[in-house]
């Protein structure tokens, strides 16, 4: 028997998961902008507890533990966000905050990629930023841990190296927005679905890469991820 489709689809997008053999598919995949009051005051912000705001990458931008990170076309300002990825395990729509932690599967480490100088095109004349934030392989990710095994992390230190030195760091509970907080807001927004990956912001201390670079990006508690810029 044939396919049922006229072109056969791309092989779904996965991460490994702590502990166990099966893999986590990955849906959709959010990003909570300026959510440390540190890093919103060296974008130039000053940081409140407005409504926070989202923005998305495709899951294709995922990239695996170990792969190469390939320095981007267009581009001549590629800076490194890393952040606690959010994994969720059960879905839904106006999530109350004291359930929210009842639909994350487990937690990750990874990196926001961003062209910032595309980026900052994009805002000066007013467009979206998906060619600042949506490219490949934007969304290195480390492997999953589930909750079942490290709790929800609240205080957990973050930290990112590059060529060995700390450039990055900070801890969990200065995030803006909670885990909890994030959750209920964007399923205000969205109905969740299983596979949702949430990137939750980063710390200050964002910046520049180049050709060459290794980047380590680390959460207590968490598996790590590294990353070579070729």
């Amino acid at each position: 028997m044939g396919s049922q489709y006229v072109i056969d689809p791309p092989e779904r997008i996965t991460l490994p998961v702590i502990g166990d053999e099966r893999r986590f598919v990955v849906n959709r995949v959010y990003c909570v902008g300026r959510n440390y009051a540190d890093h919103a005051r060296e974008m130039g912000h000053d940081p409140n507890r407005e409504p926070p705001f989202f923005f998305m990458k495709p899951a294709n931008s995922i990239l695996a533990d170990g792969k190469d990170f390939a320095y981007p076309n267009l581009s001549h300002d590629v800076q490194h966000e890393v952040e606690m990825v959010i994994a969720i395990g059960q879905g839904g729509a106006n999530i109350a905050p004291e359930q929210a932690l009842e639909h994350v599967y487990g937690y990750a480490v990874g990196l926001d990629m961003t062209r910032r100088d595309l980026q900052a095109e994009a805002k000066k004349m007013g467009r979206p930023w998906d060619t600042g934030k949506a490219f490949d392989q934007s969304a290195p990710c480390a492997a999953i841990t589930p909750a079942s095994q490290c709790g929800h992390l609240t205080h957990s230190a973050i930290t990112l190296l590059v060529n060995g030195k700390q450039l990055q760091t900070g801890t969990l509970d200065q995030m803006i927005w909670n885990v909890p907080e994030t959750i209920a807001y964007l399923s205000t927004l969205f109905t969740l679905e299983v596979g949702d990956l949430i990137f939750s912001g980063t710390p200050a201390g964002v910046g520049p890469i180049v050709k060459g670079d290794i980047l380590e990006a680390a959460i207590d508690g968490l598996a790590t991820l590294k990353t070579t810029v070729i």
